[in-house]
């Protein structure tokens, strides 16, 4: 058996970033296992532009801000593994992977990072009527054709969905020579960031549809055509009002959910709103020294957050190992953070001041869209910080920035909850 400090699951932006700054923090022991056959994870595939204003203050493409990450990686020499499938993960922290070189192998580890990121849902859990044709990708597979492997999926193009994989892919088909004849999306509201609707959207002159779904696929062979149908506030298609739209592809853009089977199967909470392992203050599951960042702890909307949160695992999980493999001991309570109203979730989940940094980001989505607002902080029940903003929307991920000197004047701190009011 192979022994480690830390082993990090999936060499995506999450598990480069968390293996670069735990190197940094003084693990030397560290191994990255990618099932890929190349560090990076999603980003290669992601040849656009808009990643990176924040972490590098230069807007980068996505195969750009992940050599940023590689190269640090290959600086700091940190070992990795590439198509390597970690099979199993075990509760008291034993690893069970294979790959073609080492066969099945093991190894212990005193801390895990899980960040395997997300997958696409698939058409099965969509629940369309009609045929299975030729024709149906998820927007992401369809994505990796065009930009890595040079297949064009299909020439004239319905995207299901308004997820930013969706919007970006309506521009990258249109770029190719496609035409996009529409993006439907179930609810009343996009999925995708303001900027991807201008962007890719609105700049080609392709036609957003809120509240619509496809309601029927024709063709047997192929894809000959979709129908579309306007839904009511349950969801339920509206009688009258289909529309049809010849085409020979439609993509998928309906959701990601983080990629948690291993976490599943080795004991971890899981949140049921994210799909995502429930964490405290350090990005730590209720396993001990077992930690979780990027999109396998929630979805995020931009790369340089994944990659902000990743860089505190890693550091976190540093501090565990230094701290002989054990958490540090604490006399305050842990304080539960309670999303209300349109709030949907939190993460952390809990926090303890002591253990703390000086500052902690908690990240959270809104179930709706809401206009001149504000997102509201409760300790207990006392409000302690408003912040206005002009528009609040699903796809767009909020923060709250909590400061341990605050935090402290509160001894007796329970819950702190988070609502979003009117301004």
């Amino acid at each position: 058996m192979l022994n480690y400090d830390l082993v990090i699951v999936g060499g995506g932006p999450a598990g480069l970033a968390a293996a670069a700054s735990a190197k940094r923090n003084g693990i030397d022991s560290t191994i990255i296992l990618e099932r890929d056959h190349e560090l990076g994870g999603i980003l290669n595939q992601c040849i656009h532009n808009g990643f990176g204003l924040h972490t590098f203050k230069e807007e980068l493409t996505g195969p750009e801000y992940a050599g940023r990450f590689i190269d640090q990686v290959e600086e700091l020499k940190i070992e990795y593994k590439l198509n390597t499938m970690v099979m199993d993960i075990r509760g008291d922290k034993v690893v069970t992977a294979m790959n073609r070189e080492d066969g099945l192998f093991e190894i212990k580890a005193r801390a895990i990072i899980l960040a395997m990121g997300c997958r696409e849902r698939p058409r099965g859990a969509l629940n369309i009527p009609g045929y299975r044709p030729a024709g149906i990708y998820s927007a992401g597979t369809a994505q990796r054709l065009v930009n890595i492997e040079g297949f064009m999926p299909g020439r004239e193009v319905v995207i299901l969905g308004s997820g930013d994989i969706g919007l970006i892919m309506a521009r990258r088909m249109t770029l190719e020579g496609a035409k996009v004849k529409v993006v439907a999306e179930l609810m009343p509201f996009s999925g995708g960031l303001k900027r991807n609707i201008v962007q890719c959207l609105d700049d080609f002159g392709i036609p957003l549809k809120l509240s619509h779904t496809v309601v029927d696929i024709d063709g047997k062979e192929r894809v000959k055509g979709i129908t579309l149908a306007r839904v009511d506030s349950t969801g339920k298609p509206v009688p009258g009002t289909e529309e049809y739209y010849a085409c020979d592809t439609l993509l998928l853009s309906c959701g990601l959910i983080p990629e948690n089977e291993l976490s599943r199967n080795m004991g971890v909470d899981i949140e049921p709103i994210t799909n995502g392992p429930s964490v405290n203050e350090s990005l730590e599951t209720n396993i001990e020294g077992v930690f979780a960042c990027g999109n396998v702890l929630h979805v995020h909307d931009l790369v340089d957050f994944v990659s902000e949160e990743a860089s505190a695992a890693g550091k976190n999980a540093a501090k565990y190992i230094k701290n002989g493999g054990k958490a540090v001991e604490v006399s305050h309570e842990t304080v539960a953070l309670c999303p209300e109203g349109i709030v949907r979730y939190t993460v952390p989940k809990t926090l303890n001041v002591e253990r703390m940094d000086d500052e902690i980001t908690v990240r959270f989505r809104v179930g709706a869209v809401q206009k001149n607002c504000c997102i509201s902080t409760y300790f207990d029940d006392e409000r302690v910080m408003r912040r206005k903003r002009p528009v609040v929307a699903p796809g767009e991920m909020e923060e709250v920035k909590l400061k341990k000197e605050k935090l402290l004047e509160y001894p007796d701190l329970k819950k702190i909850t988070f609502k979003v009011e009117e301004a």
